[in-house]
């Protein structure tokens, strides 16, 4: 092919025969998914632009993260500005929250948003240059009810997409204060075995050692083993706060394992962090996570108000749902496809089509002029509900003959009866 797609993207088609996780279908069905379950936990669409100013990334997640440091893709405007793609939802919509002042109008905000993000990383089962997060910022409250709030959306949203073997890793890191003694602590356990860990992790050791903990490389994972645990560090606001989050998560009713060496993967977070995790995906088993963010909003220049939100990809709860042998929905179909014999036929199926889509009902027809048998075929090929033959003896009586193509059953029935016979039989109402 002259011109293939990049590496590290890919396309999303009404059916991929091959990888069915890229079929739009099955992204329509988690979209909806998740419209409705964002909307049932009091949660607001935002959109952002697909860029935003370099220093905005570089603020919020932090130069030293990987994020930053490897994986954007970052350009200059023939204005000379810095700009990047954006790599993750949060920054983008705290910016967007502060520059339309939306605490002015409630203090209590809470968003979501589904967008693509854009990481310059080796594309690999889970991860791709392109990919598509579902986000949530509860914006101004710090309770930990509200903790428990969103993670209990992301739980619920994955139960209801019916995926199974999860996992729920919780941990806090602590306010500041917590942080800055647990570093210092880590440091010194690090210090003499600082040569024995992997070059990523000895680059962090100065600039951000926490993430060490969270390092994958075995020698790195070895060594933390044996470091301290953060959780002897918190102090009492933030050691309550994780004990009040543990009860919320049993009352309702969702398991969870506390991971000492979870940290996540972004400089703004602080107390709660989350992950969850499938074990169909191979290394790359995290299909979501989040924490809070309490100072995030004002190191950006707004106000000083909390916050609590997570990420998931799309693509990996499609993988997860394919391995998992998740009962999926049927592709887009119509409800009835007509097949005109002659001329006359023709003009009047077409005529026939505009009425049944304003009853909400989806039909298509045959404009070819195709023999009866391959209209037929193509009607079984699209997954048509019915179909019904209409020529001349159809047009003279006004009767015609609807077959259900699964079962060929048929049914003769006057055509000015038909829009009522559908609404009624339609599996499922045609949504307009």
């Amino acid at each position: 092919m002259k011109y293939p797609i990049p590496p590290g993207v890919f396309d999303i088609i009404p059916k991929d025969p091959k990888e069915l996780w890229k079929s739009s279908y099955l992204w329509a069905h988690v979209e909806q998914m998740i419209r409705t379950i964002a909307r049932e936990y009091g949660f607001q669409e935002i959109r952002t632009p697909l860029f935003e100013r370099t220093e905005l990334f570089q603020r919020s997640v932090g130069e030293t993260t990987d994020i930053v440091s490897k994986e954007m893709y970052t350009f200059e405007d023939k204005g000379g500005r810095s700009l990047s793609l954006r790599p993750e939802g949060t920054a983008p919509a705290m910016r967007a929250f502060i520059e339309h002042q939306l605490h002015q109008a409630n203090s209590i905000q809470k968003l979501f948003y589904i967008a693509p993000m854009f990481r310059y990383e080796r594309a690999q089962a889970g991860r791709y240059r392109q990919h598509h997060q579902f986000g949530i910022e509860a914006i101004g409250n710090q309770a930990p009810e509200q903790d428990a709030e969103v993670i209990d959306l992301l739980y619920s949203l994955y139960q209801r997409l019916g995926l199974k073997n999860l996992t729920l890793f919780i941990n806090s890191i602590g306010d500041l204060e917590s942080r800055l003694a647990f570093r210092q602590a880590l440091k010194t356990y690090l210090a003499p075995r600082l040569s024995s860990l992997s070059p990523d992790s000895q680059a962090r050791f100065e600039a951000n050692p926490l993430r060490i903990l969270d390092s994958k490389d075995p020698r790195d994972r070895e060594i933390v083993a044996g470091a301290p645990c953060i959780l002897d560090f918190l102090n009492e606001e933030s050691r309550q706060h994780f004990e009040d989050l543990k009860q919320l998560l049993t009352i309702l009713h969702i398991p969870y394992q506390v991971n000492p060496l979870l940290v996540r993967g972004l400089d703004y977070y602080n107390k709660t962090v989350f992950e969850i995790v499938a074990g169909e995906l191979g290394a790359q088993n995290s299909i979501g996570g989040g924490g809070r963010y309490d100072g995030l909003l004002q190191s950006l220049g707004g106000p000083d108000l909390p916050a609590f939100g997570f990420g998931t990809g799309i693509e990996r709860i499609l993988q997860t749902m394919i391995n998992q042998d998740v009962p999926l929905p049927r592709p887009d179909h119509p409800t009835l496809f007509l097949v005109a014999l002659g001329d006359k036929a023709k003009r009047t199926c077409f005529e026939l089509l505009q009425v049944l889509r304003k009853h909400g009902i989806a039909a298509q027809m045959d404009f070819s002029g195709k023999k009866i048998g391959k209209a037929l075929h193509y009607a079984d090929q699209i997954e048509a509900t019915y179909v019904t033959v209409m020529g001349d003896h159809e047009l003279e009586t006004q009767e015609i003959e609807l077959k259900e193509m699964t079962t060929g059953h048929k049914v003769k029935m006057p055509l000015s009866k038909l829009p009522e016979y559908l609404l009624k039989t339609m599996e499922k109402p045609y949504e307009l």
